[in-house]
């Protein structure tokens, strides 16, 4: 442990060397101090007084007196702050976040702000990248592997950890951040893994024996397979015996790993094949094991998450939930806290049921226990992410709570108790907040991830709007090597619909130029009246991608065209048909292409025109 005088203003601490006043004619001056070690603080302290009289005006070094005297001032020197000091004992001496991209930078903020040196990790594409710069050192991964491999290489990570002195490793989400095989390699070599314990990670990484623990805590699960199965033969065989009460359509999931990847729906038996296998290669590639399992599937379920925090004793506190139901195949897109229409008895269940089964696991630092809630109100367990999500911003929001930080505080050993963070001192939810992910996909080609040179990037601002900003910046080159999420963009208001008019208002004064982003999709699904209302099931989006598609073929075929005009003619008493056939297709087109054609930066306005002049009239 190390024990430093720290600020709450900024780190490092900004100090002054200042002599003490005395009468009018005594003589103060300044020394910004910027040093992080005290010793070396000191240090300057010592210089300084022996190069006092030399530095002096003339006017002041008269007779040397005043020289001596401030030499003896700087000699005794402590370095002061304008703020009160604050004496803390820092948690580690060096973090390192093993990752990239937005949580990368998340992470060496609160490691700045509790004071904590920070080390970052990059790989060979990323070399241009912000998060190598927001730390205090940066080392470059194995260049001999791929872009993602790289950064889920345990052993060069290990070797870099003890060669330069990094206690702890935060691995945000993704890559290694469920990898039990990182964390005791972490641990066998004396570095701290600041996420849950090896046993955690073995219990609910597998998504199988999480809900073997779930059954055993009395949590509510939906019908399933509990082994995982190797092949499609496997699963059939286990859904056609009638002991198993499961009939389809059924939903198949990879057993490791999470993040949407490796679910497909199965509706019928002659679909078992196909989609067993895509969602099986998916999750070999992404998580290295392709056996998934089988559950009955929910129509129209909402997706709600409860965020918990453990100190490994046994204690775990809830940060309230998470409305997550905005989902684009199996990915969330917004996520609101807390969740509203939510009967207040399922509710407390939710929470209930979170922290028990945490509880009974002895779970250490920050996890999600994630449910689906049908139509008729009853909730099933689906599974545990241990490990900070995307969408923590938001229970950070409505609650005061830094999850980063406490997940520093609880790895060096700080039990909830101490950190105050007991359930009847975390306060009520305080309004909402609404997250959106902006990505470089560009939503008019079936989400084609983009690439380029970022050209402009003017990011908004204002009351009530946070940032969470990771590989976008003027001159940032977008790769197709990871994840496309460029900026989260999180509003918080006394009210849902206000902060959803936030968020709105965010997305409009948010400018790329260079790559195309979702931003004009986002605002089609904020501006959505049952998005705005809050009775938000799974289902929502399958509906406006399907929209898009279909105003995309309108441009390209004149028959889509006719029949779309006097479809909506029909069903909203209006007189379209009869307008000019450039006036109707921008009517009809505009709200959803108006930023989705080509890419920012260029007159949309001007490029949907272009393309009505190459269509012939009806």
């Amino acid at each position: 442990m190390l024990k430093r005088a720290i600020t709450a203003s900024a780190t490092p601490a900004v100090c002054r060397l200042a002599t003490k006043t005395g009468n009018a004619g005594s003589i103060r001056c300044g020394i910004p101090l910027v040093a992080r070690n005290s010793a070396v603080r000191r240090s300057i302290c010592s210089t300084a007084a022996v190069l006092a009289p030399s530095i002096l005006p003339s006017s002041i070094n008269k007779n040397g007196k005043a020289a001596a005297s401030l030499k003896t001032q700087f000699s005794t020197a402590q370095p002061v702050e304008d703020s009160v000091e604050l004496t803390e004992t820092l948690p580690f001496k060096k973090i390192l976040a093993a990752n990239r991209g937005e949580i990368a930078t998340r992470i060496l903020r609160a490691s700045s702000e509790l004071g904590i040196p920070s080390a970052a990790i990059y790989s060979y594409e990323d070399r241009f990248t912000q998060h190598r710069y927001k730390a205090d050192q940066a080392f470059m991964l194995n260049s001999d592997k791929s872009p993602v491999g790289a950064y889920l290489d345990i052993n060069t990570i290990v070797d870099i950890c003890v060669k330069n002195g990094i206690e702890a490793v935060h691995p945000g989400y993704g890559f290694l951040s469920e990898n039990e095989n990182f964390a005791q390699a972490l641990k066998d070599n004396g570095v701290t893994f600041i996420g849950p314990t090896v046993e955690n990670l073995n219990s609910f990484g597998d998504k199988t024996t999480a809900r073997e623990m779930a059954i055993k805590a009395g949590v509510p699960v939906i019908g399933g397979s509990d082994e995982a199965f190797a092949s499609a033969a496997d699963a059939k065989k286990w859904i056609e015996d009638p002991a198993n009460n499961c009939e389809y359509p059924v939903i198949v999931k990879a057993a490791m790993g999470g993040g949407g990847r490796g679910i497909r729906v199965v509706p019928t038996a002659a679909d078992l094949e196909e989609q067993f296998g895509v969602a099986s290669g998916e999750a070999l590639n992404a998580f290295g094991d392709g056996r998934c399992f089988v559950e009955k599937y929910v129509t129209n379920p909402r997706h709600i998450e409860v965020q918990c925090l453990g100190d490994g004793t046994g204690n775990v506190v809830h940060l309230y939930d998470r409305d997550c139901s905005v989902q684009r195949r199996h990915q969330k897109i917004i996520e609101t806290a807390p969740s509203i229409g939510v009967d207040p008895v399922t509710r407390q269940a939710l929470f209930d049921d979170a922290c028990n089964l945490l509880a009974s696991a002895n779970y250490l630092c920050a996890g999600t226990v994630e449910f689906l809630v049908d139509e008729s109100g009853k909730h099933y367990f689906m599974e545990v992410n241990p490990r900070v999500q995307v969408e923590h911003t938001i229970s950070e929001e409505i609650t005061g709570v830094d999850i980063v930080q406490s997940m520093i505080k609880i790895a060096s050993g700080k039990t909830l108790p101490e950190l105050g963070l007991t359930q009847d001192k975390i306060p009520e939810p305080m309004g909402f907040a609404m997250q959106c992910r902006v990505t470089t996909e560009d939503p008019s080609h079936d989400f084609r991830p983009d690439t380029g040179t970022i050209d402009v990037f003017r990011m908004p601002a204002g009351m009530g709007i946070r940032l969470d900003d990771g590989p976008g910046f003027p001159g940032a080159k977008i790769t197709p090597h990871y994840d496309s999420l460029l900026v989260k963009i999180t509003a918080k208001a006394y009210k849902r619909e206000d902060a959803a008019r936030k968020l709105i208002r965010a997305l409009k004064e948010f400018r790329v130029r260079g790559v195309t982003t979702n931003k004009s999709f986002l605002l089609n699904v904020l501006k959505n009246d049952n998005f705005l209302t809050g009775t938000v099931t799974t289902s929502l989006l399958l509906r406006i991608p399907i929209f898009l598609n279909l105003c995309k073929n309108v441009i390209e075929h004149r028959s889509y065209f006719i029949i779309l005009v006097r479809l909506l003619s029909m069903v909203h008493q209006s007189h379209l048909e009869q307008l000019d056939h450039h006036q109707a297709l921008w009517i009809l087109t505009s709200p959803l292409l108006r930023h989705s054609q080509g890419r920012e930066g260029h007159s949309s306005k001007y490029m949907i025109r272009m393309e009505q002049r190459h269509l012939p009239r009806p």
